[in-house]
């Protein structure tokens, strides 16, 4: 008998995970190799920032499956690049079927590298994890869904910060998604093989 707590879920592997991987191999590979983990860079805080935006109202794993066509189609996140995109590139993501076909969250994404762009190298990377909280102690591990909050007061902060800047769709709950997702946060569960 498999004495998981109930908010995990043992792979093929037989690794524990968080159970919001189900039995999916690409949401496995996900958890495992990128989410929690630290990530930096302006070029891949921004994708972050910019996937995370498209994400709202969906599931993530339908943006993890688009992803490779989003680094396609935006030209690999890279802001000095989208910043440049006119009207035509506009239209040209409207009608692909690879991504996420919403206006305002194109034109965000092309005003958001514009904000990135404008900034001096690192600088975006420094200011987005200016808001990382002190990592947690094992102690306060979440134990069960229950106890990862959907909102922090470091992500309604940095949610404000950026909004004053100008950034659009970077509420607190996306805000604190990227947290999680860019490793500034730790919410792997207790028993899960990636918490701590």
């Amino acid at each position: 008998m498999d004495d998981l707590r109930p908010d995990l879920i043992r792979g093929p592997d037989g690794l524990a995970r968080c159970g919001w991987v189900g039995d999916d191999a690409e949401y496995r590979r996900y958890h495992d190799e990128e989410w929690g983990r630290a990530l930096h860079g302006d070029r891949a805080l921004y994708e972050k920032m910019s996937l995370e935006g498209f994400q709202a109202g969906l599931s993530w794993i339908t943006i993890l499956r688009k992803r490779p066509r989003f680094r396609e189609v935006f030209t690999g996140f890279e802001p000095e690049t989208v910043a440049a995109f006119d009207e035509a590139d506009v239209e040209r993501l409207m009608a692909d079927a690879g991504i996420i076909r919403n206006r305002a969250k194109i034109l965000t994404t092309i005003g958001n590298a514009r904000l990135v762009a404008a900034m001096t190298p690192g600088e975006f990377d420094a200011f987005m994890w200016s808001f990382a909280p002190e990592p947690r102690s094992a102690a306060d591990r979440p134990v069960a869904f229950a106890d990862v909050p959907a909102v922090t007061a470091a992500s309604d902060a940095l949610s404000k910060a950026l909004k004053r800047r100008g950034f659009r769709f970077v509420g607190s709950t996306t805000m604190y998604a990227l947290m999680q997702s860019a490793g500034m946060v730790d919410d792997h569960l207790v028993g899960c093989h990636r918490a701590g």
